[in-house]
């Protein structure tokens, strides 16, 4: 036993053919704990707590179970599962959704791919014709996508990707109301059922300085009609630089004022809760918006544009004494409490504005994903004013996270839906790219090309494969009876029948299918180029004593 945990603690390089064998345990063991989960029908993954004191997280997401596998104590196989875990959490921070069915595509390319390569095929040739072969997949999955619209469609696709009938309603009417880029926050509830909130305008997350300045006890908020906003990052602690805002806001007439500053004094605060100043000005503050400086920036200058105020920013060595009645913004109504601020009917010059949200999505399309692409999804959202939270409920607690969770990543595959269209669910689009691949396979002449096709032809047939068997169907039988139905003819294993996808409402978001592919083959593409794994030293207080 000493010997072993030496020899896994030391540095060492390790050469084909020990390297494939290697990773390939280990994506296949990490493949292994994902596969249930694909499909309405399927079972769940038992996570035991590293404390192990407590009940086990059942999970059905295979991101998140991949997130969970931390280290396998192989180390040549911990290499092959912590690449695919990787490639699947990028997956999921890019779409929400698509990592059982990457993680099946993933398997079967690279378990494929090294039996040619065993048997004397150039790896790196094999990897280039892979990647020119994904187009020939990506093309026919694009031919196949159809735009939806409407709430009951929408819920199609919403349904196909959490298997909850009841989330996949609300979030069908909400998507048909807010639109592509709206502004959803989803909650846990305080009821024991799902409760959607339609918000007029849009809302920051921020905080009322003072809960001294609410004005409606009821809902616990601050409201001011025809409001000025002034919009700044600016710490006020003198009082007397507050005092020249009152006098340049009143001399222009206006009557309330919403505040945006980074932090208040408290005499700045008792200045302006003052009852003489109240019955000539009433004005209500909040904190600018945004954790980190980069979004305070981006919140400010959104804010700006729909309001039609000036930024004045500490930075540009601004002040409020030199402030004028042409730095403020105006909106219908603002509102504030102890957890937001929203703003409706902002009276920014709709051209600029137009020409702002055009600028942003040009930025969200050439995004490749991640929290850049959702915070610019966020920002258009607020700009474009359709907001709404869903309020997430359930008799057990835990059962109200795990459904919190789905309707989350539920939320965003719809995104995609909305963005890129739709296809045919159950694995049937990637099953109809099947004949294309085939012809491609007969028809090329050099040998890498050959086997290319043929491994990609195998890859898409995964995933139905996968699904009919987690609902206990044999997948052979029914692939024959879907083959001979025709194109766009797929099983439902729900009501246990042939059925035309469409038709049946049962379909997958296109940009969740084409991420998940295109992922999933190059990514295997690449590491099947890996000869060569260098250990690095691993020091003894990672392993355990016993």
């Amino acid at each position: 036993m000493v010997k072993s945990k030496n020899r896994r603690r030391t540095p060492g390089v390790v050469f084909h053919p020990r390297t494939h064998q290697g990773m390939q345990r280990g994506i296949e063991k990490l493949v292994a704990a994902i596969r249930p989960t694909l499909g309405p029908v399927h079972g769940v993954v038992a996570i035991e707590k590293e404390s192990k004191v407590g009940r086990p997280e059942l999970l059905d997401n295979g991101a998140i179970i991949a997130r969970r596998l931390i280290q396998l104590p192989d180390r040549d196989e911990d290499a092959g599962a912590m690449y695919l875990r990787q490639l699947l959490t990028a997956l999921h921070n890019s779409v929400g959704d698509g990592s059982a069915t990457a993680a099946l595509i993933f398997e079967k390319v690279y378990k494929k791919g090294l039996a040619y390569i065993t048997s004397g095929g150039s790896a790196m040739r094999l990897r280039q014709a892979l990647e020119r072969a994904a187009g020939v997949v990506m093309k026919e999955l694009e031919a196949m996508s159809f735009n939806v619209e409407g709430k009951e469609a929408l819920s199609q696709p919403a349904e196909s990707i959490c298997y909850d009938p009841e989330i996949a309603k609300l979030l069908g009417e909400i998507f048909d109301v807010i639109g592509e880029y709206g502004r959803l926050d989803v909650q846990i509830g305080k009821g024991r059922s799902l409760e959607r909130e339609y918000i007029e305008g849009m809302y920051w997350n921020s905080a009322i300085f003072s809960p001294h300045m609410i004005s409606d006890p009821n809902l616990g908020r601050a409201q001011l009609e025809d409001a000025a906003i002034l919009i700044s990052d600016l710490e006020i602690n003198d009082p007397q630089s507050m005092i020249c805002i009152l006098d340049t806001a009143m001399n222009a007439n206006i009557k309330s004022l919403f505040l945006v500053a980074s932090a208040i004094s408290e005499q700045v605060l008792a200045l302006l809760l003052t009852k003489k100043n109240q019955e000539k000005i009433m004005v209500v503050a909040a904190k600018v918006p945004g954790f980190s400086i980069n979004d305070q920036r981006e919140n400010l200058e959104d804010l700006a544009f729909l309001t039609g105020g000036r930024i004045i920013l500490k930075a540009a060595g601004d002040s409020l004494l030199t402030t004028c009645r042409t730095d403020f913004g105006f909106a219908r109504r603002v509102w504030a409490d102890a957890q937001y601020f929203g703003v409706s009917g902002g009276k920014g010059d709709p051209r600029r504005l137009r020409q702002h949200i055009a600028e942003l999505r040009g930025a969200f399309q050439n995004c490749d994903g991640g929290e850049l692409r959702q915070r610019l999804q966020e920002r258009i959202g607020k700009l474009l004013g359709g907001s709404a939270i869903l309020w997430i409920g359930d008799p057990s607690p835990i059962a109200a996270q795990a459904r919190l969770e789905l309707a989350k990543r539920c939320s965003e595959a719809m995104r995609g839906a909305m963005h890129s269209g739709v296809l045919p669910g159950g694995g049937v689009a990637l099953l109809n790219c099947q004949k294309k691949l085939l012809d491609r396979y007969h028809a090329a002449q050099e040998t890498d090309e050959r086997a290319a096709y043929y491994i990609l032809a195998s890859a898409v047939e995964a995933p139905i494969r996968a699904l009919l068997k987690n609902a206990g169907i044999n997948p052979d039988e029914i692939l024959a009876q879907i083959k001979a139905a025709g194109e766009g003819y797929g099983y439902d294993v729900l009501k246990h029948k042939l059925v035309h996808m469409v038709t049946a409402g049962i379909v997958d978001s296109a940009e969740v299918l084409h991420q998940a592919v295109y992922r999933a083959i190059y990514g295997a593409a690449l590491i099947l180029t890996v000869d060569i794994l260098v250990h690095r030293a691993v020091p003894p207080e990672v392993y355990h004593t016993t």
